[in-house]
């Protein structure tokens, strides 16, 4: 069920990070896997003064506060299952690094995804993947932050990229994909290229980005989104009819039919892409900071 409701500040953007999307808390994370929640504890207390490296999603939040304005407003929350104590070396490090963060939810080990909700975030970043199913079950746009292996993001710009079907798009094609094949899937998306598809999780957090974006003239703009999918002609007739009749512009569009999407976002220089499939998370992952959205068929 669809529990999303209209936000407060319609033209507000509001991004939910859990601390080990936002920080690099591996060796921590090790130690409570390993040892448990009183030496993770000790261990947060003993290094409070020990700032954090930079996480997956570090780059993104910079960039998004940075255009925080009266004009366009953006807030990043953060959710943590840590408890107020021994979240204060990451409160530490957000100050240390000058991010003007000043939200925030601890819930002492308990899952975080209800409180998305209650911040209207319009994305939800983490490194938990059962909270960001339940984000995404819940009707808001969620993504697992996968370990990337390199950053070659934009030096200003800030740019994000999404998959298609299952992330931008309902996994409604993908379907006739997987059960029935690809000379089945292009006969439907031929037959049906005048018919939009239906939204799937992201849609709504695209609409809130462009209203941001759409406050900046189109040249020099601070923000760049592109779309990297799988298909190729004739299903990109679709896509663009879709997108038509939703009012939403895209900036780039890359319609791959099947190559690897890992080196065109390289080159597209992403601080996040967003994709519903493991496997191209994986691949796009050595190249730029990567977020599994775990919807659709192929996470059944």
């Amino acid at each position: 069920m669809d529990n999303k409701k209209l936000k407060s500040e319609d033209t507000k953007l509001v991004i939910a990070i859990s601390s080990r999307a936002l920080f690099n808390l591996d060796q921590s994370h090790k130690i409570f896997k390993e040892e448990g929640i009183e030496a993770y504890a000790k261990h947060q207390q003993e290094n409070e003064q020990v700032i954090l490296e930079p996480g997956v999603g570090f780059t993104l939040v910079k960039k998004l506060l940075k255009l925080n304005s009266k004009k366009t407003p953006v807030d990043v929350i953060l959710l943590s299952r840590n408890s107020a104590d021994t979240g204060l070396r990451i409160f530490n490090s957000i100050e240390h690094y000058g991010l003007n963060i000043s939200r925030a939810a601890f819930t002492r080990g308990e899952s975080t995804h209800p409180f998305v909700g209650a911040f209207e975030a319009d994305l939800f970043l983490s490194s938990n993947y059962n909270d960001v199913q339940k984000a995404l079950k819940s009707g808001y746009a969620a993504a697992s932050i996968v370990e990337s292996k390199s950053n070659n993001s934009h030096p200003s710009q800030l740019r994000i990229a999404f998959d298609g079907d299952a992330v931008i798009f309902s996994d409604e094609a993908e379907k006739i994909f997987q059960e029935k094949g690809l000379e089945a899937f292009h006969e439907n998306e031929i037959l049906s290229e005048k018919i939009e598809l239906k939204a799937g999780p992201f849609k709504s957090f695209l609409v809130s980005l462009q209203k941001i974006q759409s406050t900046f003239p189109e040249e020099d703009n601070p923000i760049r989104t592109a779309l990297v999918t799988a298909r190729s002609a004739p299903s990109h007739k679709r896509v663009i009819h879709t997108m038509r009749e939703w009012g939403i512009r895209i900036d780039e569009s890359f319609f791959l039919g099947g190559l690897e999407k890992g080196v065109f976002l390289r080159q597209f220089a992403a601080d996040i892409f967003f994709d519903d499939q493991q496997q191209h998370c994986e691949s796009a992952s050595q190249y730029v900071p990567t977020g599994h959205v775990p919807s659709g068929i192929k996470n059944s």
